[in-house]
Order: C-alpha cells, then structure tokens, then sequence
C-alpha cells in the first residue's frame, strides 16, 4: 500500500483560535476542513514542506523555529495509508489569506467537532482540543 505523509499545522492566534481551511471539491474528500499543510516533496524534511506549503497556500512565511511538533495521526485508507506530521505555531509573519481560493476559517476548541474532516485528521482534533 502507498504510503502519502502529510505535514500540518495548527495556526494558534493570540485568542486561542486555530485557523482551518476547506478543501477544494475536485480533491479527496472535497467540501470538508482540514489544518493547512500538504504533501511532502522529494528530500523535504516535514518542517521545510510545511514553510513551503504555508507560503503557497496562505500566504505566510514560518520559520523553522516557530514550529513545535506535537502530534500525528497514522489512518489506512482505501487506497493509501496516510501519515500526518501535525505542528503547532504561534507566530508567523503575514495575515493567512487564500492564494489557492480555499475558505479559510478561525474557530475555538468548542467548535472542533462542528466542522466536517477526514477521518485521518479526527484525532488530532481531541489532542489539539486538550492542548490548548
């Protein structure tokens, strides 16, 4: 089975408020909330991944230092196992705003569960919820 790893993170704000955003509905698991983040490239460590993706997604620039690994979530799909390395970062540069037109959303810990994810993020969600 393929094996996909993902690097993720969860964007905390000054008010305890984590940003999510919604994937776009031509992809797996379209319509649903995800943490920002995305695939691995070849020889990229999960940190390096991340500051890429955080730019080219949201618009962001993160530095290595910034970003605390905390958890990860290890789900079999269907058709592949998925791996998600899930940092946690308090401090950025920039206001996150969408470059790849996905909505992009600041809930509180109370409100995890009221926002539709794939099944390989669901537990992180209970991490990050006794985290914070």
């Amino acid at each position: 089975m393929k094996l996909k790893i993902i690097s993720a993170v969860a964007l905390i704000d000054i008010d305890s408020k984590v940003l999510i955003a919604k994937r776009p509905m031509n992809k797996h698991y379209g319509g649903y909330w995800e943490f920002p983040g995305g695939k691995l490239k070849k020889n990229e460590t999960p940190e390096i991944a991340l500051i890429r993706e955080l730019n080219e997604e949201i618009n962001i620039d993160v530095t290595e230092s910034c970003l605390a690994p905390s958890s990860f979530s290890s789900y079999n799909y269907e058709q592949f196992h998925l791996l998600i390395t899930l940092f946690i970062c308090r401090k950025w540069k920039g206001s996150p705003n969408s470059n790849e037109g996905q909505k992009l959303k600041w809930i509180n810990k109370n409100d995890f569960f009221k926002f539709e994810m794939p099944p390989a993020n669901k537990t992180l969600l209970t991490f990050l919820r006794d985290l914070i």
